[in-house]
């Protein structure tokens, strides 16, 4: 395909895999990664390395500049997710890295989203858009989103009317796949509960000691785009 084509065929988890892209990890729609980089002058150093190259390429990434790291995310916008535009930018980006003596950490990357519990998402959406300033998510009707992309989304699970309170929201927190089972040992060990396994590698159900839930997500065991469909 022509690079024309490439730059509009969204990837999916397995796609970016191929591409043995060490520091990056996809999260969703988004490259994500973190450098360690020591000092605030380093990060600093690299943020400057960063937009060079993306005005370079034309194509802006995402940056979170703290003391000691640099945080950064990769999408193509028009498309709604990632295709190779943002591929080659990640190998500069991680080139320039190393160049400084920055550190990837992959391992740390995540991305948290909220799951409400509702019989009717449509009547409820508007209030929440409009109370943090939400969109619609023109893919998925059962999902808010921050345009900022700093925001943690929402997305709707569907349940039977009740009237009785309970737990309503609880957490999706989105790892890459091979620190899911680390992360879920930690919380087993910080006195959670597994609740269910059964969807695993898509997600697992945990509980912490009063019942409230969370769940770990990650890419794999999800039916997925085929590679080679374009975005529309």
């Amino acid at each position: 395909m022509s690079d024309e084509t490439d730059d509009q065929t969204i990837l999916n988890g397995h796609d970016v895999e191929a591409e043995l892209l060490a520091d990056w990890r996809l999260l969703f729609t988004r490259l994500h990664a973190r450098f360690e980089t020591g000092s605030f002058e380093t990060g600093a150093a690299l943020v400057a390395e960063i937009a060079a190259l993306a005005d370079a390429a034309n194509h802006h990434p995402d940056v979170d500049l703290t003391y000691p790291r640099v945080d950064v995310r990769l999408s193509s916008h028009d498309v709604g997710g990632v295709t190779q535009r943002d591929v080659r930018l990640a190998r500069e980006i991680s080139d320039a890295a190393g160049r400084l003596g920055a550190t990837a950490r992959p391992g740390e990357v995540s991305v948290v989203e909220l799951g409400l519990d509702t019989w009717d998402f449509d009547e409820v959406k508007p209030f929440w858009a409009a109370l943090l300033g939400y969109e619609g998510n023109a893919q998925h009707d059962g999902e808010l989103n921050d345009p900022d992309g700093t925001m943690p989304s929402i997305w709707a699970q569907e349940t039977e009317r009740h009237d009785t309170p309970r737990q309503r929201w609880h957490l999706d927190l989105r790892v890459p796949p091979e620190t899911a089972e680390a992360r879920i040992a930690k919380a087993l060990e910080a006195g959670g509960t597994l609740v269910s396994d059964e969807r695993a590698p898509a997600f697992w159900v945990l509980s912490d000691a009063q019942g409230n839930l969370a769940c770990i997500t990650t890419w794999l065991g999800r039916t997925e785009k085929p590679a080679d469909q374009d975005a529309t």
